[in-house]
């Protein structure tokens, strides 16, 4: 047996601060890696020591398996955490870290290796007996035509499932209803798949529609015992990528539970496994389940294994890396309550899920029993485009799934997060929605229900209204604060009434006018033209408004911070940003722009100048966080001007071509 007594945590971000945790509570000295991007960032402050990866694209930085190991040589670590992503399913890495004398907490090489290929990974799990779907492998270089699309159809069946065959998270992955769309499914999975994964292979396998994605938390020793910690349930998930995930399923029975496990744990053995590791199944409506990957890592939604088992999985990892057995609590594994989980993102819900950027200004989760976040940023950390934007994961337990779900709902209600635009209503929205409520979710449960009609449940009506008036009362509050003489006088105060004050906010693409009158009555208001009934001013300071009207009293938190101002009550939350007077001229970009809808990297330009061009064409592919992102033409029309080349980086609302209507 080996004592790890100096850890490299090879990640970044929540599972980076998860690991040195759990690290220090076992008397293990931790060292962190840090981009430039990464300076900053909570884990780095958390851990023992530090080493800088210049740079922060992350081949050159936490994919670069040489700094990687020079950095745990050069600070006398004896072992390496991967976490999950970067280098945690590279079984080069693993034999790497063998040969410099690191003992790196994770499977051996081999089974990385044999997980690492799906194809090679189906063909051992079929000869272990667990249930797998046919496919077809097309190689990184292989010329693809429609004898693909028809060999497909007679092999497999539409619709069919387009995947990378070297990678995970969603990356590479498309779905095709009919031949006339495959090939380009095809092309566009493997170049997603090489550049996340550095290898363009794809297979395809038959989709089995409104399926279930169950997974089986495994754990395997250097002493032949191989277990499995029960089921999680990750059906919600939104471009193939889970956002919440809960733990046990809502509708796994015990006979189901017990062939699950019993696939799982005949996978580990099949494969040589040792340490954590999770495999993967798709379930039909009639409950029949097939092997989809097995992930030779810590997955992110470990925590709601954690809670329900009361289990440190970190810690089971540390132990099992030291060549030590089990413990009984985790040869016996028994469970209590339901835990559910979700990811907390900076994206853009009503921009399809789009990436976001910015810093973040504010962040808190209330502190209620039951409750447990695992963040990766903290307030003044700015969110960019190299890396996954996802902000904290916040789970909640309760003794059965209705309670646990209605914990979590309010944890995120009144959760703070200004800055950065995320999918938090969405979020709530889910976990109040009837369905998701009684369990009965798919992995297509977000096609059916429009997450944007999802997200807005999470605001009360009025709530803009009501924001854009609290905004308004906290700025003349904080211009009385900072004036100086006469602070007591309220703004706009006349012995003779005269017009009332006015301030226009623009909030989710509406503007808001809002007057005001201070002087000779308690407070009148106006907003859009309507004056508001029975109106009670309690208090108004710069970040916190308490009004009354229409006989309810509000109390509404104000944060103003990078040019915006965040409004939170009762009813929601709000950003807003403040309507010029007179606006500077030429501030609008030209009649017709495309602009980038978020940073990124020009990867193909599809049209040139004179191009006539349909509705939905494709005009331009961005690439951000590993994932391409297409800007389509609204209309018909002519492309005028193209302003940008393959290669070029371009910020959110550059413009890159102008159309022209025929």
């Amino acid at each position: 047996m080996t004592q790890i007594r100096k850890l490299l945590v090879a990640n970044r971000g929540e599972i980076a601060a998860r690991v040195i945790r759990s690290a220090r509570e076992m008397d293990i000295a931790t060292v962190a890696l840090f981009s430039d991007s990464d300076a900053g960032a909570p884990y780095v402050a958390a851990a023992d020591e530090a080493v800088a990866l210049r740079g922060n694209s992350p081949t050159e930085t936490y994919l670069n398996q040489k700094r990687v190991i020079e950095a745990a040589l050069r600070t006398g670590c004896d072992a390496v955490h991967p976490g999950y992503g970067f280098l945690s399913e590279n079984a080069g890495f693993a034999e790497a870290c063998a040969k410099a004398g690191l003992v790196f907490v994770g499977p051996p090489p081999a089974a990385i290796a044999a997980m690492g290929s799906k194809i090679a990974a189906k063909e051992m799990m079929a000869a272990a007996g667990v249930p797998v779907l046919p496919g077809i492998t097309v190689e990184a270089d292989a010329e693809i035509s429609s004898e693909l699309a028809e060999r497909a159809e007679s092999a497999i069946g539409y619709p069919v499932l387009v995947k990378a065959a070297f990678g995970g998270g969603g990356r590479g992955m498309r779905a095709v209803s009919e031949p006339a769309g495959l090939l380009e499914a095809v092309g566009g999975a493997r170049r997603e798949a090489a550049s996340a994964f550095g290898d363009g292979t794809v297979f395809l396998e038959h989709y089995v529609e409104s399926p279930r994605h169950i997974e089986v938390q495994i754990f395997a020793d250097t002493h032949g015992n191989v277990v499995h910690l029960f089921e999680r349930e990750c059906s919600i998930q939104r471009r193939y990528q889970k956002i919440i995930e809960e733990a046990p399923s809502p509708v796994v029975g015990e006979d189901g539970r017990r062939a699950l496990g019993e696939a799982a744990v005949a996978a580990a053995r099949a494969m040589g496994y040792v340490g954590a590791g999770t495999v993967e199944f798709v379930m039909g409506a009639d409950r029949r389940f097939f092997f989809l990957e097995v992930n030779t890592r810590l997955q992110v939604e470990h925590p709601v294994t954690e809670m329900i088992t009361g289990l440190d999985l970190v810690k089971l990892q540390l132990i099992v890396a030291e060549g030590k057995q089990l413990p009984d609590a985790a040869l016996a594994p028994s469970r209590h309550g339901n835990a559910i989980e979700v990811r907390l993102y900076a994206e853009d819900v009503n921009a399809g899920f789009l990436p976001a950027t910015g810093m973040v200004r504010r962040f808190s989760v209330p502190a209620i029993d039951g409750v447990r976040v695992d963040a990766g940023v903290a307030e003044g950390f700015e969110v960019g485009v190299h890396y996954d934007p996802m902000i904290a994961k916040v789970i909640a337990w309760g003794e059965d799934r209705d309670e646990a779900r209605r914990r979590l709902a309010r944890a995120l209600e009144e959760t703070r997060l200004f800055g950065v635009v995320s999918n938090r209503d969405l979020l709530v929205g889910i976990l109040r929605e009837e369905e998701f409520a009684q369990g009965r979710i798919d992995t297509g449960y977000l096609t059916r229900h429009d997450p944007a009609k999802l997200a807005d449940t999470a605001q009360r009506p009025g709530a803009a209204r009501l924001h854009a008036l609290a905004a308004t009362l906290a700025a003349q509050a904080g211009r009385r604060e900072k004036a100086g003489v006469q602070k007591s006088i309220p703004s706009g105060w006349r012995n003779v009434p005269n017009a009332p004050q006015r301030q226009t906010w623009r909030c989710n693409g509406q503007e808001f006018e809002v007057l005001y009158a201070l002087s000779g009555t308690p407070l009148r208001a106006w907003v859009d033209g309507e004056e508001l009934e029975g109106v009670h001013l309690h208090a108004a300071y710069p970040e916190l408004v308490d009004v009354e009207f229409a006989g309810v009293r509000h109390r509404a938190e104000v944060f103003e911070a990078g040019g915006a101002v965040y409004v939170s009550s009762s009813l929601g939350t709000s950003t807003l940003l403040e309507v010029p007077r007179f606006p500077e001229p030429g501030s609008l970009g030209a009649h017709g722009s495309l602009v980038a809808p978020m940073p990124g990297t020009v990867v193909r330009v599809e049209v040139e100048a004179g191009a006539i061009i349909e509705a939905g064409a494709a005009v331009v592919v961005l690439e951000a966080m590993k994932m391409e992102h297409t800007v389509r033409a609204p209309h018909d029309g002519i492309i005028a001007e193209v302003r940008v080349k393959v290669g070029q980086s371009v910020d959110v609302g550059s413009v890159m071509a102008v159309m022209e209507e025929q």
